[in-house]
């Protein structure tokens, strides 16, 4: 398969993001995942093979295995199944979805199963997470007592900002508040069950949803690796950092190289452009078993 830098289709963009092109065919959108890599919000010049097709094929799989939970925009992903016009583009294949076109809320949800990353951050200055207080004496990647939803802002430009579910609240209503945290739960949940099994700690998620004739709809990918903190099961130590299967290797090269995060990034050599892509693989065979 080739390196999908970009897309230059011949239908209205309805958005081009970090790493996916998002075209409008009307009533409905088709969702292109490049191999684009970003971090610290910044898109990288050095694409990663294969990764848009990881990226497609593990979000299909998770809306499949947990469509009974919630209701999300998934159409399909069968390239077969596509309109012949966009049959003329073979790119598309086993890299795009298409998917209903919804309203998208402005708040990222966040769904903690682990102490890692900024919430550990913010347990040693506060002992708690997004005003959460937990129990003291935890330690970096421990398992929570039971997961968290830390929602944040959407920022078009910077980092996210920290919401508390009061704010959540005035931002979306309490109904659909209540509702997406329920359904949230339950996702990670179950998609932590099956990934314990096939040798893999979902340690935390990023979910984004959308509404459709007033009713919320989950929207966007689900459980990837740019989403998502996967650990190897067999090598799970807390107290320490932990290897992982997502994009933290090319984060953690980057802060080894001494980069200032800001535009335009450094290209990624050789090793760790191989390493990564090696990773992505791995974590779609295991989970898609």
């Amino acid at each position: 398969m080739e390196i999908l830098r970009e897309t230059s289709l011949p239908f209205p963009t309805f958005k081009r993001g970090k790493v996916r092109d998002v075209y409008d065919l009307g009533e409905n959108l088709l969702i292109v995942s490049t191999d684009r890599i970003s971090a610290f919000d910044v898109v990288l010049p050095t694409p990663i093979p294969f990764k848009g097709l990881v990226l497609n094929k593990l979000s299909e799989f998770w809306f499949r295995f947990t469509e009974d939970l919630f209701p999300n925009h998934l159409i399909s992903a069968e390239f077969e199944e596509f309109p012949e016009e966009l049959r003329r583009f073979p790119e598309l294949n086993g890299r795009s979805m298409l998917v209903r076109k919804a309203r998208p809320l402005p708040v990222e949800w966040i769904i903690r199963g682990y102490l890692y990353g900024s919430a550990w951050e913010e347990y040693k200055r506060k002992g708690s997470v997004c005003g959460i207080s937990l129990p003291p004496g935890l330690r970096m990647a421990d398992r929570l007592p039971e997961p968290l939803l830390t929602p944040t802002t959407k920022e078009a430009e910077g980092r996210d900002r920290p919401l508390t579910l009061e704010e959540t609240e005035e931002l979306v209503g309490k109904e659909k508040l209540q509702e997406i945290k329920e359904g949230c739960l339950q996702i990670y949940e179950r998609a932590s069950w099956l990934a314990e099994k096939r040798g893999i700690i979902i340690a935390d998620t990023k979910m984004e949803f959308g509404v459709v004739d007033g009713e919320p709809l989950l929207i966007d990918e689900l459980l990837t690796p740019d989403s998502s903190r996967f650990w190897p099961f067999d090598s799970y130590e807390p107290g320490k950092p932990q290897p992982s299967f997502d994009k933290q290797y090319v984060r953690d090269y980057l802060e080894s190289i001494g980069w200032n995060k800001q535009p335009p990034g450094p290209e990624l050599p050789p090793e760790v452009v191989k390493k990564t892509s090696e990773k992505y693989l791995e974590v779609l065979r295991r989970l898609t078993l």
